[in-house]
Parts: C-alpha cells; sequence; structure tokens
C-alpha cells in the first residue's frame, strides 16, 4: 500500500524544534515526508543550535532533501506533490503571511500551491502573541477550508500570557482527521 504524502514545513520558532524533531521522525513511519523549511529556519544558527545541526537531521530521518527556495516549492502545486501539508512550527509570521495570501518564502509557495489542489493544510501553532496580534489571523485561517489546526495551549500563561503551542504530539492524529475533512477536537486543551 503507498504511504500517504506529506509535505512537513518547519518555520522558525527554533526553541520547539527539539520537541517537532522526533515526531516527524515518527511520522516517518507511517507517511512518506518531503521536508520543507523557510529559507531562514534553513540557513540560521540560533542559540538552539546551528542550521547545519538540525538540517542533517532532518534530511536524514526524512530520506530527502530540505526544500527551501520558492523554486524548489513551486511544483508542489502543478504535480499535486502532496496529499497533506504540515507546518510545525507555525510561527506568527508564518500565520499571518498565509491569512493575508503573502507569499514570499518556500512554505507560504507550498502551503498556497497545497490548497489550490483542495489538500488539507495542517497548522501547529507556536508563536508569543498567539492571543494578541496573532489572534485575528489565526481566526480567520480557522474559517478556511481545508485548513486545520493541531491541538494547542498556553505554554506560560504566567511568564507569556500571549502565547500558545501546539500539542505535537496530535499531529499525527490532526492529519488522520483533516484527510476525512475533519477538524480534530479539542482545539485548544
Amino acid at each position: 500500500m503507498e504511504k500517504i504524502k506529506v509535505g512537513f514545513a518547519m518555520t522558525g520558532s527554533f526553541c520547539t524544534w527539539d520537541k517537532v524533531v522526533p515526531v516527524l521522525k515518527e511520522l516517518t513511519k507511517t507517511y512518506d515526508i518531503t521536508p520543507m523549511m523557510s529559507a531562514f529556519s534553513y540557513s540560521a544558527d540560533t542559540r538552539f543550535g546551528d542550521c547545519a545541526y538540525w538540517n542533517k537531521q532532518v534530511e536524514e530521518i526524512c530520506g530527502k532533501s530540505i526544500i527551501h527556495t520558492i523554486q524548489q516549492a513551486e511544483p508542489v502545486g502543478p504535480k499535486n506533490l502532496f496529499d497533506v501539508m504540515v507546518i510545525a512550527p507555525c510561527t506568527g509570521n508564518t500565520i499571518g503571511k498565509l491569512a493575508n495570501a503573502i507569499t514570499d518564502t518556500p512554505v507560504t509557495m507550498a502551503a498556497k500551491a497545497n490548497l489550490r489542489n483542495d489538500n488539507p493544510l495542517i497548522l501547529a501553532v507556536s508563536t508569543n502573541d498567539a492571543l494578541s496580534g496573532s489572534a485575528k489571523n489565526i481566526g480567520l485561517l480557522m474559517n478556511t477550508k481545508n485548513i486545520y489546526f493541531v491541538p494547542m495551549r498556553q505554554d506560560d500563561y504566567r511568564n507569556k500570557p500571549n502565547s500558545l503551542v501546539a500539542d505535537f504530539l496530535q499531529i499525527g492524529p490532526t492529519i488522520e482527521e483533516a484527510l476525512q475533512g475533519k477538524q480534530i477536537q479539542p482545539i485548544y486543551c
């Protein structure tokens, strides 16, 4: 039986990558995953690790090169490369771009192309302004056809009261529900 094809994009929020990468590894047991990163994520060395370290891990886990340019992402739509696409972590910046039809990164290009094909797009939110500046964009995307959210929660309500982070362990179940046209519940846990 052929595996479901998943485009798996990683954007900023580098502090969550150590939680996302093990989930990515687990998902490769079930899905045929093509990794993607925003150009910045692909090339940024941060206090959470050098880009070479993360890129090598992701490529070894998926057994494929990372899509990290707009030119590499362009065939996603015309070739219908994915059955479903996941953005994890999905930053407030990426959420804002998706909500306002801004296609200036490989991730937003692939997301737009995937939606063009009526395929599910799954967002695993991770942003410090989810309950403030990004709230309107999240609300808009929650009402957009074929966009689904991984369940999320406040990660540090005392020190970061506007911050939300997805329960990355719920990415797999969210994919399964989205492929049936359903939003996994509860969204806020």
